[in-house]
């Protein structure tokens, strides 16, 4: 289940923080892209620690292993979590998107007027460095993405393997005879890395300056 919720969170956020660059809603951009931060803290913290399918250990394998899997994917059956081929694009998804986030939090724009969190901590030339790398990065997202949806096209329309529907409900059809060591988590852990994450990412908004309002 935090699989799921995170990826469809992150495209809902992802969408919403595209249209607002877009139209120059910059406090609504930096919200969401700080929500995006706290999700892909979380998704590496579960691909540590998290269930059986969602650690990285699972599904980034060896570039041979890749390789010999590319050669029959067509043929090969319905595996739980991700193949060898679409676990390395989601890690690289993943550190396209952590690049991009990073960036955006010390980002300036071109009149010093909107910045990231902690953009303070750079020079200005700086920021701006940082604003390019984030717009290299949401147009490698953009790619990575696209790949990504064709990829599911592929399964879905020509091999004749829902990817979807397990998207959604946690559940594929098995095939006959096959049986599935069943996938536990523990949402005490979840819950308990999740506060850690929101209380690094609170204090990344605020450019992690905890003053008072009355100190000098």
């Amino acid at each position: 289940m935090p699989v799921r919720l995170f990826h469809w969170s992150l495209l809902g956020l992802f969408t919403f923080s595209w249209w607002s660059g877009e139209n120059h809603e910059m406090e609504w951009h930096r919200q969401s892209g700080l929500l995006i931060v706290a999700l892909l803290l979380f998704r590496v913290f579960w691909g540590l620690a998290g269930s059986r399918t969602a650690r990285f250990a699972q599904f980034v394998k060896w570039p041979g292993e890749v390789l010999a899997y590319a050669r029959k994917a067509s043929d090969e059956h319905a595996t739980d979590g991700h193949n060898p081929l679409g676990g390395w694009s989601v890690a690289a998804l993943l550190l396209v998107l952590l690049t991009l986030v990073t960036a955006g939090l010390f980002s300036v724009d071109v009149d010093g007027l909107e910045s990231g969190p902690l953009a303070g901590f750079l020079s200005f030339d700086g920021g701006r460095a940082a604003a390019e790398i984030h717009e290299i990065a949401f147009k490698a997202a953009l790619t990575l993405i696209g790949l990504h949806v064709c990829a599911i096209g592929y399964y879905q329309f020509l091999v004749g393997r829902d990817l979807i529907g397990p998207m959604i409900t946690g559940r594929r059809d098995l095939e006959a005879g096959e049986t599935v060591e069943s996938v536990r988590w523990s949402p005490l852990r979840a819950l308990i890395g999740l506060a850690v994450i929101l209380a690094l990412v609170w204090a990344i908004s605020k450019g992690f300056q905890f003053a008072s309002a009355g100190d000098v």
